[in-house]
């Protein structure tokens, strides 16, 4: 089954956009639809305005902006807004991340622009009304705009937090309990080691001596670490440094073939010269049915 994220839907070809055409992102529709299950969602037709329609802009500042239309800061659409995305948030709790169209005043995430009350220049730059109304609501829920995820960095950092998110939903469902807790932390440790390797062991110490913390306490402080952790871009230095933890950890299960390959992958892969998805599949395949294997770390590999 994939797994279940919201998306603006001019990004998966809808033309809903203000001047009915759209944003259709490749990377959405051609690659990551293999992997999740897209939720499309346009604020602005979802609040009943047309297509096409006059352009909309934020006035204030990035605390309190508003969404008024561009032409006529009187036609303010903030409060419909705002109760729509409150509205998605209840309708989809079954969303494990979201991806967000760029620049819009309603779905953008990070360089939106903020005009002045009275007509001007931009004079800062905020996040879009729609998707300050989720994260507010759901602030550890994986989210990221279209455009930054053609880096490959950024893809892997939100592709690990929405397998995690969806993996830590799945244990919700099943009941936390501590042994079930260990273990999750065990698959997700070498992805925790390549992000943060600093607050990877922060989290190892927290469950191995949790103090004065209730057990529902300690697992949702474990958890809003973990997500803030895989926050951090993992690097190819951190990558090379789990690479050859793992090396170390089977260094009597490897034969000496597969060893010395490994070895040289390690090293071409530090020389830039090989991609991390062919040492990523070199160690998944040897790896199998081991107890070492953490699916975590293999899976973000595109």
């Amino acid at each position: 089954m994939k797994i279940k994220i919201g998306i603006s839907s001019c990004l998966l070809g809808h033309e809903v956009r203000y001047d009915g055409g759209h944003k259709r992102s490749v990377l959405c529709t051609q690659t990551l639809s293999d992997i999740f299950e897209f939720v499309p969602v346009c604020p602005e037709v979802g609040i009943g305005l047309p297509i096409p329609r006059p352009t909309i802009h934020l006035v204030g500042d990035s605390s309190t902006a508003q969404a008024v239309m561009s032409s006529n800061h009187t036609i303010n659409y903030t409060t419909n807004i705002e109760a729509y995305g409150r509205q998605k948030v209840l309708e989809n709790s079954a969303w494990s991340g979201y991806i967000f169209m760029e620049q819009s005043p309603s779905c953008g995430l990070f360089t939106v622009k903020i005009y002045p009350q009275e007509k001007g220049s931009v004079i800062e730059h905020g996040r879009g009304l729609y998707a300050k109304v989720i994260t507010d609501s759901q602030p550890l829920l994986p989210v990221e705009e279209a455009r930054r995820l053609e880096d490959l960095q950024v893809r892997e950092s939100f592709m690990t937090r929405v397998f995690a998110y969806s993996d830590w939903q799945q244990l919700q469902s099943e009941g936390i309990t501590r042994p079930l807790l260990i273990d999750f932390h065990t698959r997700y440790k070498y992805s925790l080691m390549a992000h943060s390797p600093g607050q990877y062991l922060c989290l190892e110490s927290l469950l191995e001596n949790p103090k004065g913390v209730s057990w529902d306490g300690l697992a949702q402080q474990y958890f809003s670490g973990m997500m803030k952790s895989l926050q951090q871009l993992a690097t190819p230095e951190t990558h090379r440094a789990v690479c050859l933890e793992i090396q170390r950890s089977l260094k009597n299960s490897l034969t000496a073939g597969d060893n010395n390959k490994l070895t040289q992958l390690i090293d071409q892969y530090s020389k830039n010269k090989i991609l991390l998805a062919e040492l990523k599949t070199f160690l998944a395949h040897r790896l199998k049915n081991h107890p070492i294997t953490t699916p975590a770390y293999f899976r973000c590999s595109i």
